[in-house]
């Protein structure tokens, strides 16, 4: 059953696939139901962890908390995600392999892979870490299928995934995942003692060359003890990046 739910998604989709900022595609269109029989909890993962990328393109974006935005670029090219930061110069380079992801760091042209202890490190400051643009959580064993519910009128998976002893600062991780196209639509990450401590919603999509991908999503710490929000970063997809043209001699 798996595999053939992978291979139609697979032939159905040409969506941008950007994990952490397009891997939050919304598949707006209405194309028609991809499976004959309801995929298990672990073949649905796999369809998020698979879904295919569009062509090569490099957008605008920038992540925004406030009157604070820090703009970057994200680079879809051969295989890899870039997200490339200024000020000082940061690339981060995300590969999404069957059994892993690969999540490597350049700084001043020396480029290493970013290591686990780095993971719970915050990602210029913001409320996005390490680990969550790894993905990791699309790789942990034994998720469990919790229904189906509605995000932002898309009918959707709800998956749980329980983490791995002592290797996240999640305890699991649920996650929503669109019935038609395998994109991510919100994700939710648990401490320990099973208490939400982080949120992650796409709020709108875009077309952009003729693909579907995301435009904002919203970032949501809360509160273990009291349940509140208490801390909010918006991650927007701007459109297309154009290189600047030299100047005329």
């Amino acid at each position: 059953m798996g595999e053939k739910f992978i291979g139609i998604l697979h032939q159905s989709l040409h969506f941008s696939f950007m994990p952490f900022v397009v891997f939050l595609i919304t598949a707006l269109l209405g194309i028609s139901p991809l499976y004959c029989e309801e995929p298990t909890a672990q073949e649905i993962v796999a369809a998020a962890r698979l879904n295919p990328m569009g062509g090569e393109i490099t957008l605008n974006a920038q992540l925004r908390a406030g009157s604070v935005k820090v703009p970057f670029l994200i680079e879809v090219k051969n295989g890899f995600i870039r997200y490339g930061f200024s000020d000082p110069r940061q690339d981060i380079i995300l590969t999404l392999g069957e059994d892993e992801s690969q999540l490597e760091e350049s700084l001043a042209d020396a480029k290493s892979r970013v290591p686990v202890a780095r993971y719970d490190d915050s990602v210029r400051g913001g409320l996005i870490t390490y680990e969550d643009l790894a993905l990791r959580f699309l790789y942990w064993k034994n998720p469990r299928l919790l229904g189906e519910e509605t995000v932002r009128s898309r009918r959707a998976w709800k998956i749980e995934i329980p983490a791995p002893r002592s290797s996240s600062q999640y305890g699991a991780v649920r996650v929503w995942i669109d019935r038609e196209s395998a994109a991510l639509l919100r994700i939710e990450g648990y401490d320990k003692s099973g208490v939400l401590v982080k949120r992650f919603e796409v709020v709108s999509a875009q077309k952009i060359d003729g693909q579907w991908m995301l435009k904002q999503m919203r970032v949501e710490r809360i509160d273990p003890t009291t349940h509140k929000t208490t801390g909010i970063t918006y991650l927007e997809v701007l459109g297309r990046h154009e290189p600047s043209k030299p100047e005329p001699k």
